[in-house]
């Protein structure tokens, strides 16, 4: 059993930053791939980018429309998953989720079935 909380969403201006935290409890975390996702009022739910277990190497995978521009990163110390943000555009605003399931794969893929969710964080991007 995991338990995911996300946090650190709010409003930012166009061309800015912020950093999401997703705090995991439960044992075992560096066995977990964890991805980022995202929905938008009236969209589907959207992959950002996944990050393998630590045990796996914590390889890292991003939908094009971020690659330049989020990073994702653990710290399995603190049990921890960081999706850091920059050079924000309005289109990124949505209630962001984290996500994970145990898997030893050295690659990760958003479009990959997870087993436990957190509640969600807003971010929104405006003037």
């Amino acid at each position: 059993q995991l338990q995911l909380v996300e946090s650190g969403g709010g409003l930012v201006q166009p061309g800015g930053s912020l950093r999401l935290s997703c705090a995991a409890s439960g044992v075992g975390f560096d066995v977990y791939a964890i991805g980022w996702f995202r929905q938008a009022p009236g969209k589907e739910r959207e992959g950002v980018s996944c990050i393998t277990a630590r045990v796996s190497g914590s390889g890292t995978s991003y939908t094009d429309s971020v690659k330049g521009r989020f990073t994702i990163s653990r710290d399995d110390n603190k049990k921890m998953v960081y999706l850091q943000m920059n050079s924000l555009k309005p289109e990124d605003t949505a209630v962001y989720y984290c996500a994970g399931r145990r898997s030893f794969a050295t690659m990760c893929d958003t479009r990959t079935k997870n087993d436990y969710w957190g509640q969600g964080t807003q971010v929104t991007v405006s003037l």
